[in-house]
């Protein structure tokens, strides 16, 4: 082995061990910086989740608070032997899909608006995120004023459209309940995307743009081999932090639909099952479900997009 190899292996070893011991440091820093939080977090939310596992266990009604019989897991079973749980889980995942699908197109459209626009740029970004600053419950009863039959205006409006009658009664049936839903949720959190996404795109160097343009790449090349590359990172958040939301829709079903025409979310029939049946049992374990499904998805949200943290930091 020459001496100039050695001292290539030897100064790569060097900063590999450098880039360890930074990580190494910024990870007891980040520890220590979250600590409080999580502390904060674990004391409001541990008993609550205790509770209800505890719950689950029992045959309880709170119509009867002393007929309180343990059962064991009973619950579980009923729960995932019924077809409406599992109607309710398929529109969920359901809305999940196609919302967070289309809100990322939109909103890294409407990053890339946000990012490139010179002229009036706080104006642009201000009128963009103002569907996310709506309260959720008076976005949906105006989407729901907008597709009702007699005073809406979205019949009207897109009347010239082949399959759209004057009188299409939108809350009549379940899939076009299920499209003004997925409407609603979309206009709302768009703009939540795009601001995540936005921050994303600040962090790309112009310099790689440039290079590529000098390399003669077209803008699609551009696209799909600088800017999404090394997005990947941003996009996993927003992803992550927008499915977790929408698997967890409540607000604009309870006001649009309240649940009719099978447009029950797993939230609305744990609402259902705890606040208007008053079954603390089969609730909290319809609760316990609910809480492991959000853990898995958030689980192979992250093995799906397979972000290397420490190359997102610069360290790769």
């Amino acid at each position: 082995m020459s001496t100039a190899t050695a001292g290539v292996k030897a100064t790569g070893k060097t900063v590999t061990k450098k880039r360890s011991d930074r990580a190494r440091s910024e990870n007891r820093l980040g520890q220590r910086l979250v600590a409080p939080a999580v502390v904060v977090m674990l004391a409001v939310t541990a008993w609550p989740m205790i509770q209800a596992l505890y719950l689950s266990l029992f045959r309880y009604r709170l119509t009867s608070p002393d007929d309180k019989d343990f059962i064991g897991l009973s619950n579980y079973g009923t729960v995932l032997t019924d077809q409406l749980f599992w109607q309710d889980t398929f529109n969920t995942l359901l809305i999940m899909v196609v919302t967070v699908a289309v809100e990322l197109v939109i909103g890294f459209a409407f990053a890339m608006v946000m990012h490139r626009i010179v002229f009036a740029r706080g104006a642009v970004r201000t009128s963009i995120l103002i569907p996310y600053g709506i309260i959720t419950v008076v976005s949906a009863y105006a989407w729901q004023f907008a597709f009702s039959l007699n005073n809406g205006w979205v019949n009207s409006w897109f009347a010239w459209l082949p399959w759209l009658e004057p009188d299409t009664n939108w809350f009549g049936s379940h899939w076009p309940a299920m499209f003004a839903i997925m409407i609603s949720e979309i206009w709302k959190t768009t703009p939540f995307m795009a601001l995540l996404l936005l921050a994303g795109l600040a962090q790309i160097s112009e310099d790689m743009i440039e290079a590529a343009k000098v390399d003669g790449a077209t803008w699609w090349q551009r696209l799909f081999k600088v800017i999404l590359p090394n997005m990947k990172a941003a996009i996993m958040v927003a992803v992550l932090f927008r499915a977790l939301d929408a698997f967890r829709i409540f607000d604009n079903i309870y006001v649009m639909t309240k649940g009719a025409q099978d447009t029950e979310s797993s939230s609305f029939l744990t609402y259902r099952q705890v606040i208007e049946q008053m079954q603390l049992g089969l609730g909290s374990a319809l609760s316990v479900l609910l809480f492991i499904s959000v853990l898995l998805l958030a689980f192979l949200i992250v093995k799906l997009f397979k972000v290397d943290l420490a190359q997102a930091r610069g360290e790769g």
